[in-house]
């Protein structure tokens, strides 16, 4: 009784009515999703930025998964694309805003989304996992986990959407113009004309069936024609053998004025057939190539489902601003693209053509100060609010209705924008654009930190990290040792004591951080202590310590051993590591026996 209270009731959210900003959030769920998008659509076009803000099932099983100071831009991805593969989105904020002087212009919409099979082909998702904290949040502030799941908006990602398609099968109108070939071999000649010749006849024994005539003969003539029915008009399907003779038949009926082409997908397969469907006149067809294209824009609609709001963003083209870049750009790219790729250059490419300009509210922060322990909104606002005078109007423009829950969910992405605007007037970045003229080129300011995924900004090249949050000296990977098998030493200071005194090491060379209760990175800013320190620790057996480099770390990560302790990971990696070096030693070894009387001269051949 008291968890369905806890999750489903609205106690929370009067309470945070009670002591949150009065803002209005206009909440979407499926019931209204068709009204919304037509305003949002107006909205974003209207406005020079969108930022976006994601409620989501969980971020990270273990201590260790999350993005850490030690993390180079690769092993952070790696974090990222488990996380965004595994959990799932439950609200996604929207806010189109511009900027008028002190005066910040805002559109936000809070939609409610939920994987659910609409078309039964087990996509978007059978199952995704819940992390309990983040869920408890989501309880805490009212949110109805009923009307998310019975009423939230589903969807699929572009590459789902192709495979349902083709999974699903279904008619679809021939899109474009089908350019005929210059030069035809003889059969595809003998091809179209036996398709014209069927054509004609089945067109003939149409008219003539509205003939006064035996209603026998008159079934049978549509029989041996092969006609069939599409609503209330005769239609005729005409298989093909492959796609290559799909653009033959479009091409073959275009002789005939009263026909409508159509390609049938069957499941599994792609076109399977054409089906020419006859009109009555010029005025039927183009009633049919209505409906037609009105029962595929309702498909697509409940195909794309929220979708459609991504494919609005994108076509804007307006930067899109964001807070924790990374984790958020990951989730929708899995979500609502494709899968996330191998690599974190392959998914930057990947992203750039869904949103050409992002920016992240994180890097701004850094040109004020360290900002590193700040990764909550609402502290930065009040860093800033404390610190420097740039005070900002908010003018919310759709107000929500009445019944909704307006002081509830949704605020973050507007505290976003909060951030944004104020952050840009304390550092001098120009936002407002002249009437009618939308934003063509960022400021150099916002330009140097536009499409900057990770915690910090690396390069190609760049193999450096930092040991604490909040410490500017970049340190290479290879002054970094893991270490774990700590027994009772579950503290930075017990296992620097413990390193002084066993081996010999003075403190001043080196520093250890916890990164959970197993495992501990210890720094080593001179390289010839670290080989001295790795050589005793393997030397003596550590006294049950055992150690890594960066490379297992990264081999760690890449392989997907997201178990909750990160010394169990270290130890599967070393020993498949182990196995892997005894199986190639294994080949290498490996004799053959050389014959001279069996080996054949191709000369004597």
């Amino acid at each position: 009784m008291f968890f369905k209270r806890f999750l489903c009731s609205h106690t929370a959210a009067r309470r945070h009515h009670q002591h949150g900003k009065q803002w209005s959030v206009k909440q979407v769920t499926n019931s209204n999703f068709s009204e919304a998008l037509q305003e949002i659509k107006d909205c974003i076009f209207n406005s020079d930025f969108v930022a976006v803000s994601l409620q989501k099932t969980g971020g990270h099983s273990a201590t260790w998964q999350r993005i850490l100071p030690i993390d180079t831009a690769e092993t952070a991805y790696m974090k990222v694309k488990d996380a965004a593969t595994r959990f799932q989105i439950l609200q996604f904020s929207v806010c189109p805003f511009s900027v008028k002087g002190s005066k910040l212009i805002a559109h936000p919409f809070n939609f409610h989304v939920f994987p659910r099979d609409e078309l039964k082909v087990g996509m978007p998702s059978y199952s995704f996992s819940c992390q309990s904290s983040y869920l408890s949040s989501m309880a805490r502030e009212g949110f109805d986990f009923n009307a998310c799941i019975y009423n939230g908006i589903s969807y699929l990602s572009k590459a789902q959407e192709s495979a349902a398609k083709i999974q699903t099968g279904n008619l679809s109108p021939v899109s474009g113009t089908v350019e005929p070939s210059s030069v035809y071999s003889v059969a595809d000649t003998i091809f179209m004309e036996r398709i014209e010749s069927r054509v004609k006849n089945w067109i003939r024994a149409c008219k003539d069936s509205n003939k006064t005539e035996d209603a026998l003969i008159s079934s049978l003539r549509k029989l041996v024609a092969g006609s069939e029915v599409f609503g209330s008009r005769p239609s005729l399907t005409i298989d093909v053998c492959s796609e290559r003779q799909v653009p033959l038949v479009i091409e073959a009926l275009k002789e005939f004025v009263d026909v409508v082409p159509l390609h049938v997908t069957a499941k599994g397969v792609g076109v399977q057939a054409v089906r020419a469907v006859l009109t009555s006149s010029k005025e039927d067809k183009t009633l049919l190539e209505k409906e037609i294209q009105d029962t595929e824009h309702q498909q697509r609609k409940l195909v794309r489902g929220f979708r459609e709001v991504i494919d609005l963003i994108s076509t804007s083209q307006r930067p899109v601003v964001v807070h924790n870049s990374l984790y958020d750009l990951a989730f929708i790219h899995s979500k609502f693209q494709a899968p996330l790729p191998s690599t974190m250059d392959e998914f930057k490419n990947s992203l750039l053509s869904l949103f050409p300009h992002t920016l992240d509210v994180n890097h701004l922060m850094k040109e004020i100060g360290p900002f590193d322990k700040m990764n909550n909104v609402q502290a930065a606002l009040s860093y800033l609010e404390r610190r420097f005078s740039a005070p900002i109007d908010m003018d919310i423009s759709n107000q929500a209705e009445e019944t909704e829950n307006t002081n509830t969910h949704g605020h973050n992405v507007l505290r976003v924008c909060q951030l944004f605007v104020k952050l840009c007037s304390i550092l001098k970045i120009p936002l407002e654009f002249p009437e009618g003229e939308r934003i063509t080129q960022l400021a150099p300011s916002l330009q140097r930190t536009s499409n900057t995924f990770s915690s910090k900004v690396h390069t190609a090249d760049d193999d450096g990290v930092g040991i604490r949050s909040g410490n500017s000296e970049k340190v290479r990977t290879d002054n970094l040792v893991f270490l774990w098998g700590l027994k009772n030493r579950k503290s930075s200071r017990n296992l620097k004591n413990l390193i002084c005194d066993s081996y010999n090491v003075l403190s001043e060379e080196f520093d250890v951080r916890m990164l959970d209760r197993t495992c501990a990175v210890v720094v080593f800013w001179n390289a010839g202590v670290l080989d001295r320190f790795l050589g005793l620790v393997e030397g003596s057996g550590g006294e049950g310590l055992r150690c890594a480099r960066y490379n297992t770390y990264r081999r760690v990560c890449e392989s997907g051993l997201w178990k909750a302790d990160l010394a169990e990971c270290f130890d599967e990696a070393l020993d498949e590591s182990e196995a892997l070096s005894r199986t190639e030693a294994k080949l290498e070894e490996s004799v053959i026996y050389w014959n001279d009387d069996e080996m054949i001269n191709l000369d004597d051949l």
